[in-house]
């Protein structure tokens, strides 16, 4: 055999070698990545009937039970956190995401008329924000707005925050959508009743926030 042939036998190797441990490892990450998902899913189902079970021993609390930290928010806000990593890894359009994102939302919707039932009843104050957004490429300043109000929440022990996908085939979701007569302006808010759009950074955001009634559970940062 020729010093050529071995030479490129040997280089035919070494690529073959390089490639397959490459496909062999690609294929370990893309399946932990399955799995992860999968976990996640898992995890958004039953917390999903954890939180619809809440709901309903909630409804039947008296005031004397009933306080802040008792309503939901923490648990929707993970509940958003492990879906956005969901729908970041798997795409806006997909079809497991789709289906969660229908499940969250109907959890969200429920979660604020639970609120204002239990804020009349009990005379508590919370601040309700639903925010409305696009995942169609008609919202540059979606990203921007709804990074703001992740702060806002973890700042204001009382902001109650909703954010809904606008174009969402959700029966519930467009009833709540046509009662606020919330226009295709995105970003768009509902903030104790008042509509707004196109806010999209934290002073603008602070602005229009009725401060004088949220608890400051973290100093706001400087913008």
């Amino acid at each position: 055999m020729s010093p050529a042939l071995k030479n490129a036998l040997l280089a035919f190797v070494i690529a073959s070698l390089i490639f397959g441990t490459g496909f062999w490892v690609s294929n370990l990450v893309n399946q932990a990545r399955v799995n992860e998902i999968q976990t996640i899913q898992e995890r958004i189902a039953t917390d999903t009937l954890s939180l619809e079970t809440q709901f309903d021993l909630l409804a039947r609390l008296s005031c004397d039970a009933i306080t802040e930290n008792s309503i939901l928010s923490k648990e929707l806000n993970d509940l958003a956190e492990r879906l956005d990593y969901t729908e970041r890894e798997l795409g806006s359009k997909n079809s497991t995401v789709i289906l969660l994102k229908r499940q969250y939302s109907l959890l969200q919707i429920k979660d604020y008329l639970l609120m204002q039932q239990v804020a009349s009843k009990c005379n508590l104050k919370p601040v309700f924000i639903l925010y409305f957004y696009s995942n169609q490429g008609d919202c540059d300043k979606c990203d921007s707005a709804g990074n703001v109000l992740t702060y806002l929440r973890k700042t204001y022990e009382e902001l109650r925050v909703y954010a809904f996908d606008y174009h969402l085939d959700l029966g519930a979701l467009q009833t709540l959508i046509s009662i606020n007569k919330i226009e295709s302006d995105f970003p768009a808010f509902v903030i104790n009743g008042k509509t707004y759009y196109g806010l999209s950074d934290l002073e603008a955001i602070e602005k229009v926030l009725p401060l004088d009634k949220l608890a400051t559970s973290t100093p706001p940062r400087a913008n």
